[in-house]
């Protein structure tokens, strides 16, 4: 909850300079000294008065003056963390140096770097991307892919798009400069499963459009699912593909609800509820309990929508789980459009610490695995893959697209590019920068105008360092990169790329019952299309330890 007293606890340095000022130019008129603690008491109301009127920096806006020590140790700060603190790479979820690169492309400032990396290149996990004595010239950065080519209205997606993040997740102001930059640089903006909200219709950007558990958008009173109230919001034509969300990596196989003092007329509006009463999301969906039921109301909502492209965003956990779906796929015909896989890695979503640390497979592995069960089973040319976890540089691009995926997206990334400077009070509502709250008095000093055009630059500039990287290489498109692009470090003395280091399976390897790989020699015969309960020898497993 917030707190009464914060918003005059945010300005007490500007409350105390004016009374300051107050009280010492009357002294030293009268005493006819100490005339210098007026001026320095006038020079602080004028900044913080400044820092209140300016719309460039909402942290200055939300705490004039305070805001002022922050930037004099960005400033200083290399030195003090170099002697005292901590390095610029250290991750903590996100270094200063993956920060500032966000922050430098999205101001379109200088982002590049002088005498040399602060990385430890001879350090076990060190990766990097190799190039091409025959670099190539790219005409244009707008990279992009086709979704859906089944469908009767597929997408053609950027390769870099808005993960999801609900409205009331974030704040009204930060939804509306999201879209307001997709819809500038044309690429697309996830609703998160708090539904399509005034603020994502507002400025006419591409949506998918999330549908989770609550079935928040397209539900009946009790909680169920309304196919007449989908059908409505499907047919918006901001509304470019549906993502039915099984899990996501900041909280796995978790629900939630959004206590009724934060439900405002705003939120209900969005999602389907009654103002003031709690906001439940169930851990599982009602609509369906089987791989082969989530692949007919996969069906069900291609067809609601009028053909536009379906899919689903999973963190993945059990192996067996996702076998079943794609066994499903092989005994129904029934096929989602595409698949977004989220990283165990944690996400935007408040959670508690050990669904955050310890639960969900990472991006790389989880990646891995779904883009060889489809390779497998020959259905990898019928279903693309997006994916998200801790993206915030063509790198990082680079790295997830030679993996498998066909297209990135990111969630903090484009929360750094609002000016987010990781707080960590995403789940207080009392966010300094005004992106991750529902206070009004915070929320309403992010400038959309300012903050919509830095999402559009960060976007832009990141696709324009990932052309860089891919000509570089000698590619063309992002679509050639493959493992053999990227190297990792095993030790100070050996090397590997991706392509030896990881297991890709041949195409049809998983029908032709030849993958030479444990988790598909174990779990694939087991795994049943009819259900997601564990195989015959995990059960017995079990069995055995309870005896």
């Amino acid at each position: 909850m917030i707190r009464a007293n914060a918003l005059p606890l945010r300005y007490s340095a500007l409350a105390l300079s004016l009374v300051g000022l107050i009280v010492s130019l009357p002294l030293s008129l009268w005493a006819g000294a100490g005339y210098w603690v007026a001026i320095i008491f006038a020079a602080l109301s004028v900044l913080g008065v400044y820092d209140v009127l300016q719309r460039r920096h909402t942290v200055s806006r939300n705490y004039p003056i305070l805001a002022h020590f922050r930037y004099l140790f960005e400033a200083i700060g290399p030195e003090i963390r170099q002697y005292f603190i901590q390095g610029d790479t250290e991750e903590r979820p996100f270094s200063r140096e993956q920060r500032a690169v966000v922050y430098q492309r999205a101001k379109n400032v200088l982002d590049k770097r002088p005498f040399g990396t602060l990385l430890h290149t001879y350090e076990e996990g060190f990766e990097w991307m190799s190039h091409s004595v025959t670099p190539t010239k790219i005409a244009d950065a707008n990279f992009r892919i086709t979704i859906g080519k089944r469908c009767a209205k597929p997408y053609s997606a950027s390769v870099f798009n808005i993960s999801a993040m609900s409205f009331g997740s974030l704040s009204a102001n930060a939804i509306l400069s999201l879209n307001t930059g997709a819809k500038q640089g044309g690429f697309y903006h996830d609703t998160g499963e708090g539904s399509i909200s005034r603020y994502h219709r507002q400025p006419g950007g591409d949506l998918v459009w999330e549908i989770a558990s609550g079935y928040f958008g397209c539900r009946n009173k009790d909680g169920s699912f309304n196919a007449d109230l989908f059908q409505k919001n499907a047919a918006l034509d901001q509304v470019k593909m549906i993502e039915v969300k099984l899990s996501q990596g900041a909280k796995p196989g978790h629900g939630g609800i959004l206590p009724g003092a934060k439900v405002t007329p705003e939120i209900a509006e969005a999602r389907g509820v009654a103002v003031g009463e709690d906001c439940v999301s169930p851990a599982s969906h009602s609509e369906f309990s089987t791989p082969e039921g989530l692949l007919e109301f996969v069906d069900r909502l291609r067809d609601l929508s009028g053909g536009k492209p379906v899919g689903f965003k999973l963190a993945i956990g059990h192996a067996w789980e996702w076998f079943a779906i794609v066994k499903a796929m092989l005994k129904t015909g029934r096929r989602p459009d595409f698949i977004v896989v989220d990283g165990g890695e944690g996400g935007t979503g408040a959670a508690p610490l050990e669904f955050i640390n310890r639960l969900g497979m990472p991006m790389t592995e989880a990646l891995l695995l779904v883009h060889n069960t489809l390779v497998g089973t020959n259905l990898r040319e019928e279903i693309a893959i997006g994916a998200a976890g801790k993206i915030t540089s063509a790198f990082n691009m680079a790295r997830t697209l030679a993996l498998g995926a066909d297209w990135c997206n990111a969630a903090r990334g484009y929360m750094f590019a609002l000016g987010c400077i990781q707080a960590l009070n995403c789940h207080t509502g009392r966010c300094p920068s005004g992106v991750a709250t529902q206070d009004p008095r915070r929320g309403n000093k992010l400038d959309v105008q300012d903050k919509s055009t830095r999402v559009y630059h960060f976007h832009k500039n990141t696709l324009e360092a990932l052309r860089n990287l891919l000509e570089a290489s000698g590619l063309n498109h992002p679509s050639e990169l493959g493992p053999e692009h990227i190297v990792r470090r095993i030790s100070s003395t050996e090397i590997s790329s991706y392509m030896d280091l990881y297991p890709f399976l041949e195409p049809g390897a998983l029908l032709d019952g030849d993958t030479g790989h444990s988790v598909f020699d174990r779990f694939w015969d087991e795994a049943s299309p009819d259900s997601f309960e564990p195989p015959a020898s995990i059960r017995a497993l079990r069995e055995t330890k309870l005896r």
